[in-house]
């Protein structure tokens, strides 16, 4: 039994005093590939060393984060579709991308032209792209609409939006990224995913942010993902090997991993 952590943070700092024996675990429960989105043009660099460190398992996504768009953005976009261009072969996909407007606003006209542009080398080379959306999904699923030509492909990365809205964005061709809210007691999508295709989720953890329970307070890992995947079988009603199999066969298609 095989799980793919599709969206996970392992680059950063909060990982910096055990982050070797943080991935063992994770690989000890079956997650065995994890799949790093960028934040900024400070987190390309420990990300690739990552993913040196760890060429078996780890995968580099490059991208701008919404709530990176500042004052330099374009220098940061400009710095990023260089090395896009010059190492096509380094990253799986454009991420994490996307818009935020729950901290900010002040920038939400930069975030959505940077989104456009992001969503533009996607189609060119032909990458998936890992979308964040926060208080903005109308926004983006009117983006995804405008943007789609066939080509476009990719995941909204922690989705918890209403079941129209995944619906929409299954229609449009992708993928929803299921983590650790599936778990909180509180939370309405375990509603949602009982009426989505099991071959359009995939598994994240977003670590180390959104802890599933029992976890809830504590520092997000990727050997979470166990939690959140036990919890999405039982409430699809499949076993976990199942669930194991269709969602690790969703992520390989989605982001074009190698099959060994």
């Amino acid at each position: 039994m095989q799980f793919i952590d599709t969206h996970t943070h392992l680059y950063l700092e909060d990982f910096d005093h055990d982050r070797k024996e943080m991935i063992n675990r994770a690989l000890s429960r079956g997650i065995h590939r994890f799949l790093l989105p960028n934040i900024d043009q400070d987190s390309v660099k420990p990300l690739l060393q990552l993913c040196e460190d760890f060429p078996a398992n780890c995968f580099p996504m490059i991208g701008l984060h919404p709530t990176s768009v500042n004052e330099d953005w374009l220098k940061q976009l400009s710095h990023f579709e260089e090395q896009l261009k010059n190492h096509p072969e380094t990253f799986i996909a454009i991420g994490e991308i996307g818009l935020d407007f729950y901290w900010d606003k002040s920038f939400a006209t930069q975030q959505l032209e940077a989104l456009r542009m992001q969503f533009d080398w996607a189609k060119q080379m032909q990458k998936p792209v890992a979308i964040h959306t926060r208080e903005a999904f109308p926004d983006m699923l009117t983006e995804i609409e405008k943007a789609q030509n066939g080509s476009l492909k990719g995941v909204l990365h922690c989705f918890t939006g209403t079941l129209e809205e995944a619906k929409k964005a299954v229609d449009l061709g992708f993928y929803l990224g299921i983590g650790g809210v599936l778990t909180y007691k509180k939370s309405s999508l375990p509603e949602v995913v009982k009426h989505l295709p099991v071959e359009r989720l995939i598994l994240e953890t977003d670590a180390p942010f959104l802890p599933p329970v029992p976890y809830r307070g504590k520092r997000n890992e990727s050997a979470f993902l166990f939690e959140t995947a036990a919890k999405l079988a039982a409430t699809l009603e499949i076993d976990i090997d199942t669930l194991a199999k269709i969602t690790t066969r969703n992520a390989n298609e989605l982001f074009n991993l190698p099959t060994k």
